[in-house]
């Protein structure tokens, strides 16, 4: 398993085990930081997007060209 998947399966693991007040407080942390938020509706739109026939396109090949996207400009 690599460094970042581990990493990852911690923090879902500990996000799991907290209690319904903790997870709340978690999401409001997370949703007042607006780049992570803008991160989060577009990762539910990719997601959305997936569902509709068309040319797939995953989320990581989206954030490299949005990134890019935002240093040309």
């Amino acid at each position: 398993m690599k460094t970042a998947t581990a990493t990852a399966e911690v923090f879902f693991t500990a996000f799991k085990s907290l209690s319904q007040k903790e997870k709340e407080i978690f999401f409001e942390k997370i949703f007042s930081d607006s780049e992570l938020r803008e991160d989060l509706i577009d990762i539910a739109l990719i997601e959305k997007a997936k569902k509709v026939k068309g040319k797939p396109v995953s989320a990581r090949d989206y954030f490299i060209r949005r990134q890019k996207a935002k240093e040309a400009a």
